[in-house]
C-alpha cells in the first residue's frame, strides 16, 4: 500500500496491491501501472535508479 497523487482527479489516495497493474524494472528504475480509484490508469517510478535520475 502507498499514497500517490492522481494526474486525473488531483486527489491523493491510498494504492493497494489490488489496485497494480504491472510491475517492470526498466533502466531507469521500477516502473509501476496501477488504476487510480477514479479509474484511471497510472504510472510510478520508484526504486533506488529512480531517486538517483531525481538526484542528478
Amino acid at each position: 500500500m502507498f499514497a500517490h497523487t492522481c494526474t486525473a482527479c488531483e486527489r491523493r489516495q491510498l494504492i493497494f496491491s489490488s489496485q497494480v497493474t504491472s510491475l517492470a524494472n526498466t533502466d531507469h528504475g521500477i516502473e509501476l501501472t496501477f488504476t487510480c480509484w477514479c479509474g484511471a490508469e497510472q504510472t510510478m517510478l520508484t526504486g533506488r535508479m529512480a531517486e538517483v535520475a531525481v538526484a542528478a
